[in-house]
């Protein structure tokens, strides 16, 4: 459970020329990893997700509407926030405990470097201080192991 990586912003790249030509404009997004699937997710004001960390995969998530904090917590005792609005994108590395706040109502698109029921155990779940709720959490009346 050594982890060496940090959660961190990943700023797009883009092309000047599609926001010229107005059309509006494209931003490109480039993981380190091949994505193998993705999550569409919608989290309500107020509400939490996560409590948790992935073993098997790193996850990047792209907010898409909304706002909210992404906090994550490291072996060492380090605690990272990143605030995140329409457009933010993050990458949290397996084996970091992760747990994101909705400040109001918000989608995201979570993409996954391997696929989650290609898992033996995708998700480990750890009650971070901040609030209940996921679904990996044992006394969360919608656990099933």
């Amino acid at each position: 459970m050594n982890n060496t990586k940090k959660m961190l912003r990943i700023t797009p790249s883009f092309n000047l020329d599609t926001i010229k030509d107005g059309r509006g404009a494209i931003f490109s997004f480039i993981p380190q990893a091949p994505i193998l699937e993705w999550t569409h997710q919608f989290i309500k004001s107020g509400k939490i997700r996560g409590n948790h960390c992935h073993p098997e995969f790193d996850e990047y998530i792209l907010l898409i509407n909304g706002n909210g904090v992404e906090i994550a917590y490291y072996e060492d005792g380090g605690e990272e926030k990143i605030e995140m609005s329409k457009g933010t994108c993050i990458f949290i590395p397996r084996f970091t405990y992760h747990v994101f706040l909705a400040i109001t109502d918000c989608e995201s698109i979570s993409f996954l470097t391997k696929k989650w029921d290609d898992c033996e155990k995708p998700i480990i779940h750890n009650n971070l201080g901040l609030g209940t709720g996921d679904h990996g959490d044992p006394n969360s009346p919608y656990f099933k192991k």
